[in-house]
C-alpha cells in the first residue's frame, strides 16, 4: 500500500485548485480546473506564487449542485486515537468550495434553490460522527482483514474499502474513477468510535468501539424502515469491541438493523404511528436476500428481536416469526424477547434472562482473537443480529451486555483478569465500559433520530434511575417534533449527499417546491382562533354563566374539531422528503 500525507494545503486561484500533500514524500500537486472540472497530477513548480493558501485535513470529494461542482473539504478534525499503531481521525469542520466565481448566471429561483442544497450538505456534515484513518482501512472489520489475500493488501484503501461504510462514496466518484489519485482522499465511515487505555491488575490494555453506519437505504427514523429490493436494512450498524494487549488483539462483531422485510412507519402526527406492513411485495425475497448477505459476511445469525409481542408491533413480530420459519435456513436463529414487558416495573434485572438464554450460542459463535505473534487463534463463526423498532435504545442496551460477555473472555484469555475475575468487580474500568457504550447509543440515535438515546442510564449505571425517566421524556418529545416537523429535509439531506438524488445543472426544474392545498393553509389558522377566542372568553366572562358558557362550548368545540381534522389529514401537515420519492406501502 502506498504511504500516505499527514495533511493537506490548499492553493487556490481564480482558475484552479492546487491540493499539496504534505509529509509521506509526495512530490506530485492534484490539480483541479475550476471551468473544465478537469483533475490531473503536476508538480509543486506549478504552484502559482499568487495563489491563496490555506491548511486543510482532507477532502470529502466534491459534489455537482445547480450552481455547478463544490469541493468539500475537511478543515478540523481531533485524533481518536491510535488503531493498531493506526491515527484514527474525527472531522469536525468542513467547508463548501465553489467551483464557480459567482452565481450570478443563476437565476432566483436557482440562486435559491441552491442555497437550499448547500443548506442540506451542511446538514449532513454537521451531524456528528465522521471518521477516517489515513493509512487503515476502517470500513472492514479485523477478521475482514486478516482474510485477505496479497493482491486485496496491494489495493489503495478506497478500492478495498466496503462500500456499504463508504459515506463519501458519491463525492469520490471521480476520483475513484482515477487510481492515480486514490492517495489524496480517504474513504470517511460515519458512526461512532471510541478509544480507551485501561489497567486492569497492573496490565495495561487497549479498548476500543467502532459503530459504522451502512450508507445503504440510510435516513430517519420513520421515514426508513425495513428494507429495500437488494436486501439492505435501514439503520443498518455494524459494532466492533476491540482489544489489543502485549501485540495479542481480539474483536467481537454485533450487527443492528430494522426488521428485514417491506414496512413503513410514515409520521402522521400521531405520537406513535402504525406500523403497515407490505401486502403487494413479495416479502421473501427481500428477506432471503438480506439474510444471504449477512451469512456470507458473518457466518450463522441469531436474531434478537426486542419489540413489544403485543399492541401495535404484534404484528411484526409475528410476520418477522413466521418468515424465519418460512425461509427455514438452519443458519438462522430467531429468538423474540419482549425488552419493555420483560423490563417492566424497574425490573431490569430480568435482561439477564435473554444473556443466559443465548450464552450457549455466543460461546459457539466465539471471537476473532490473534496472539502476540501474529498467528488467528480462533474465528468469530456468527453474530448476533439486533433489533427493536428503531434499532436504537433497547438494542444499545442489550448489545452492551452481550459485549461485556464477550470481553471477559477476551481479558482472561489474554491474561489481563485472573481466572474467576469479573469485570464488574473493575471499578473503573466498568464506568469507562459502561459511559463509552451510552456514548454510542447517543451518536447512533442523533443520527438516526435526532436526538439522544433512551435508557442510557441503565447502560451508564446498570440501573434505571427517575431522572433517567425524564431525561427519556424529554428526548421523546424532541423525538415527535423532529420526526414530524423536520425529518422530511434530513431525509432530504440525506439522499442528496448519498446520491440518491442527483442535481442537474441543465434541468431549471428541481422537485424543492411544493404546493400545499386548502387544509395546510387553513385548518391550523382557524385552530388556533377557536382556541385563542375559548381562552378569551373565559378570562372574559359574559354577563351571565349561560352566556360565557355557550361562547366556551362553541369555540372549544371548533378548535377540538379542527383539531381533529388537521390530526385525522396528518399526511399533509408533516415535513415530508421532496427529492426521492419514498415507496408507498400498501
Amino acid at each position: 500500500m502506498a504511504s500516505t500525507p499527514d495533511s493537506f494545503n490548499l492553493h487556490t486561484t481564480p482558475e484552479k485548485f492546487y491540493i499539496e500533500a504534505c509529509g509521506g514524500g509526495f512530490d506530485e500537486i492534484l490539480v483541479i480546473d475550476r471551468l473544465s472540472t478537469e483533475m490531473t497530477l503536476t508538480g509543486r513548480r506549478d504552484i502559482p506564487v499568487y495563489a491563496e493558501t490555506r491548511p486543510i485535513c482532507g477532502l470529502m470529494g466534491n459534489i455537482r449542485l445547480v450552481a455547478g461542482m463544490y469541493l468539500v473539504v475537511i478543515t478540523k478534525t481531533t485524533k481518536v486515537g491510535d488503531l493498531l499503531g493506526h491515527a484514527v481521525w474525527k472531522a469536525h469542520d468542513f467547508d463548501i468550495i465553489s467551483y464557480k466565481k459567482t452565481v450570478l448566471h443563476l437565476t432566483d429561483s436557482q440562486m435559491q434553490d441552491n442555497k437550499t442544497f448547500l443548506s442540506m450538505i451542511n446538514s449532513v456534515l454537521q451531524t456528528d460522527g465522521f471518521y477516517f484513518a489515513r493509512d487503515y482501512d476502517l470500513t472492514h472489520t479485523l477478521q475482514r482483514l486478516a482474510n485477505t489475500s496479497p493482491e486485496f493488501q496491494e489495493m489503495s484503501i478506497l478500492e478495498r474499502a466496503d462500500q456499504r461504510f463508504v459515506w463519501n462514496g458519491h463525492l469520490l466518484r471521480e476520483f475513484i474513477a482515477q487510481p492515480e489519485l486514490h492517495k489524496f482522499v480517504s474513504p470517511v465511515v460515519h458512526g461512532f468510535i471510541i478509544m480507551k487505555s485501561s489497567c486492569v491488575n497492573g496490565r495495561v490494555f487497549d479498548w476500543s468501539i467502532v459503530s459504522r453506519r451502512s450508507c445503504f437505504r440510510a435516513g430517519v427514523r420513520y421515514y426508513v424502515r425495513g428494507i429495500d429490493s437488494e436486501g439492505h436494512a435501514a439503520n443498518y450498524v455494524e459494532t466492533e469491541q476491540i482489544v489489543q494487549h502485549n501485540n495479542a488483539k481480539a474483536s467481537f462483531v454485533q450487527t443492528r438493523g430494522s426488521i428485514p422485510f417491506y414496512w413503513s412507519q410514515r409520521p402522521n402526527l400521531k405520537y406513535k404511528p402504525k406500523p403497515q406492513i407490505s401486502k403487494s411485495i413479495n416479502q421473501l425475497d427481500g428477506f432471503q436476500r438480506h439474510f444471504d448477505s449477512q451469512i456470507i459476511l458473518y457466518g450463522r445469525q441469531t436474531i434478537l428481536n426486542l419489540i413489544n409481542q403485543n399492541g401495535s408491533e404484534k404484528p411484526l413480530e409475528l410476520a418477522f416469526d413466521k418468515m424465519v420459519t418460512t425461509l427455514g435456513n438452519g443458519m438462522i436463529k430467531y429468538i423474540a424477547f419482549d425488552f419493555h414487558k420483560e423490563c417492566s416495573r424497574m425490573r431490569w434485572h430480568r435482561l439477564q434472562l435473554l444473556v443466559n438464554m443465548v450464552a450457549d450460542m455466543q460461546e459457539e459463535f466465539g471471537y476473532f482473537l490473534v496472539d502476540a505473534d501474529g498467528k488467528v487463534i480462533s474465528n468469530q463463526e456468527g453474530t448476533f443480529r439486533s433489533n427493536c423498532m428503531d434499532c436504537l435504545d433497547r438494542t444499545n442496551v442489550i448489545q452492551s451486555l452481550l459485549a461485556r460477555r464477550s470481553l471477559q473472555s477476551q481479558l482472561q484469555r489474554m491474561g489481563v483478569l485472573h481466572m474467576g475475575q469479573h469485570i464488574e468487580e473493575q471499578e473503573d474500568f466498568e464506568k469507562v465500559y459502561k459511559n463509552a457504550w451510552a456514548d454510542n447509543a447517543n451518536a447512533c440515535a442523533k443520527q438516526y433520530a435526532g436526538t439522544g438515546a433512551l435508557k442510557t442510564d441503565f447502560t451508564r449505571t446498570g440501573k434505571r434511575t427517575q431522572m433517567g425517566l425524564l431525561m427519556d421524556g424529554w428526548n421523546s418529545m424532541i423525538r415527535y417534533y423532529k420526526n414530524n416537523f423536520s425529518d422530511g429535509f434530513r431525509q432530504d439531506s440525506i439522499d442528496l449527499f448519498l446520491g440518491n438524488f442527483a442535481v442537474d445543472e441543465t434541468d431549471w426544474t428541481t422537485p424543492l417546491h411544493d404546493t400545499k392545498d386548502w387544509k395546510f393553509q387553513t385548518l391550523p389558522v382557524i385552530m388556533v382562533v377557536a382556541f385563542s377566542m375559548c381562552i378569551i372568553c373565559l378570562l372574559m366572562a359574559g354577563d351571565t354563566w349561560t352566556e360565557t358558557l355557550i361562547y366556551v362550548l362553541f369555540w372549544g368545540s371548533a378548535s377540538v374539531v379542527t383539531g381533529g381534522l388537521i390530526l385525522f389529514n396528518g399526511l399533509d401537515f408533516v415535513d415530508a422528503p421532496k427529492l426521492v420519492q419514498k415507496e408507498k406501502l400498501d
